[in-house]
């Protein structure tokens, strides 16, 4: 495989050639180390949108690419999928809830295996980042499994993470972790033509006075009818503008060198191969798996 032609196969905006660099990258096949290095990323913002099950993350999604497209910008969709422990194939695939925009020249829309990650992510999804930055997009959306509160590895990894939720979470929010409310640059209270909404809204917004490290907007959005995402829109823009002297910025990309030499560590590790010699020896008296583990520090 000529590496070098891919890269600028990319950088010129061939889907092909974007679709190949990323299961490349993914499955870690031969010439991704050198592809990698080749890549020119540019400051562009990338979403994160997280949040509970059923609080509509990909209702949010949709809308807020087709706003954009509408702008004439280029979007990047990253739908990171929950997926079996066994095979690690993404179970839901390409979003079908986005049929309307598959065929958008300026949308490229991709589904990454979390491969078990518990916070909702895929092992390669810095890498698919860096590729659709170095192929210009314009805006890069990462959605989240909703897996729940371990979600907070989405802020290791998004410039703006926007946390969406419903109404009925009332409840939950009284008992969120401070660290789920410290990750939130942007809450957005979805459905927000439900009853309870505004009051719910109220409640977030006294919340997210209490985080001192920095300043959340909260936004009311009904994402079926398209309402509110234009404020979410703006909204996201602002915070990324704030990010160009925001210490947060280098803490930022310093977890995200943390991933990728976490990743090489881990390069050589087979769980197959590892899961046939703990077969033999795990049942063996005085086993202490800690122990065993000190082999690969």
């Amino acid at each position: 495989m000529d590496w070098k032609l891919l890269s600028q196969r990319v950088k010129s905006g061939e889907t092909a050639a974007i679709a190949r660099a990323i299961s490349l990258v993914e499955n870690n096949l031969p010439g991704c180390q050198a592809l990698l290095e080749s890549l020119e990323t540019h400051p562009i913002p990338v979403v994160g949108i997280t949040g509970p099950p059923g609080a509509g993350k990909s209702s949010i999604v949709n809308e807020l690419a087709a706003y954009w497209l509408n702008q004439n910008l280029k979007v990047a969709v990253i739908a990171v999928d929950p997926s079996s422990p066994f095979n690690f194939g993404a179970l839901l695939g390409d979003r079908l809830r986005m049929a309307g925009l598959f065929t958008h020249p300026n949308l490229f829309i991709r589904s990454l295996s979390s491969r078990g990650s518990l916070g909702g992510l895929s092992s390669g999804i810095l890498e698919t980042i860096d590729i659709f930055k170095h192929a210009g997009f314009d805006r890069i959306i990462v959605e989240t499994v909703g897996v729940g509160q371990s979600e907070v590895e989405i802020a290791g990894v998004a410039d703006t993470t926007v946390v969406v939720t419903v109404p009925e979470s009332g409840d939950e929010v009284q008992t969120l972790k401070s660290g789920v409310m410290e990750i939130a640059d942007v809450f957005v209270v979805n459905k927000a033509d439900r009853e309870g909404a505004s009051r719910f809204a109220s409640h977030l917004k006294e919340r997210a006075r209490e985080n001192e490290a920095h300043e959340t907007k909260v936004i009311e959005t009904i994402a079926i009818k398209g309402k509110g995402i234009d404020l979410l829109s703006q909204a996201i823009s602002d915070h990324h503008q704030q990010l160009e002297n925001n210490p947060r910025r280098y803490i930022l990309l310093a977890e995200k060198l943390g991933r990728i030499i976490a990743k090489r560590r881990m390069a050589d590790f087979h769980a197959e191969k590892q899961a046939e010699i703990l077969r033999q020896i795990a049942n063996k008296p005085g086993f202490n798996l800690y122990v065993y583990a000190n082999q690969f520090s």
